[in-house]
C-alpha cells in the first residue's frame, strides 16, 4: 500500500517579501492567492528557525505554487549571488517562452538581472537564457517557437 502523496508547493526564501511578490506577478505572470504571517514555537521548530516571525506569500502559475517566505525576525543571511548550477539542492525554475527578449527586459525593470553571457542558440533556432531574480536565484527560459511550415 503506497501512502497518499501531494506536491503542495515549492518555498523560496527572500530578502524583501513585498519587492519579490511584484517581481514575480509582474514580471514572471504568478497570481497571487494568499498571504500569511505565522510566529509560534510550533513552525519555528519544524523549520529550525527559533523565535522566527515568518510573512509567507502564496503564488500560482500554471497549476504550480511557490511559496515566498520573508523573515523579518530573525532576518535571511546569505549573500545573494547565484550559486552554482551544480550545488546540491534546488537549482533554479524554468519558463518555456515565447518572446525571451521581452520577459528578460520585464525581468530587469523589475529588480532582476540577465546574464548575457548565458544565452546560447540550440539546434533549430530557439534560444535559451538565464537571468536571476533580485535575490540571486537562477531563471532559465527557453524560446518556444513555432514549428516550421513544410
Amino acid at each position: 500500500m503506497t501512502a497518499r502523496l501531494a506536491l503542495t508547493h515549492i518555498g523560496l526564501c527572500v530578502s524583501d517579501i513585498e519587492s519579490s511578490a511584484v517581481f514575480y506577478c509582474a514580471a514572471l505572470g504568478f497570481e497571487e492567492v494568499r498571504r500569511m504571517r505565522v510566529a509560534n514555537p510550533e513552525t519555528a521548530t519544524l523549520l529550525g528557525v527559533p523565535g522566527l516571525v515568518l510573512d509567507l506569500v502564496y503564488l500560482q502559475r500554471d497549476g504550480f505554487r511557490l511559496e515566498l517566505l520573508g523573515y523579518p525576525v530573525p532576518g535571511v543571511h546569505g549573500d545573494g549571488q547565484p550559486r552554482q548550477l551544480n550545488a546540491l539542492g534546488f537549482t533554479h525554475l524554468s519558463f518555456r517562452v515565447d518572446d525571451p527578449d521581452g520577459l528578460v527586459s520585464l525581468i530587469e525593470r523589475y529588480g532582476g538581472k540577465a546574464w548575457a553571457d548565458r544565452t546560447v542558440a540550440f539546434a533549430g533556432g530557439s534560444r535559451g537564457l538565464m537571468a536571476t531574480d533580485p535575490d540571486g536565484n537562477w531563471i532559465e527560459l527557453i524560446e518556444s517557437r513555432p514549428a516550421a511550415a513544410d
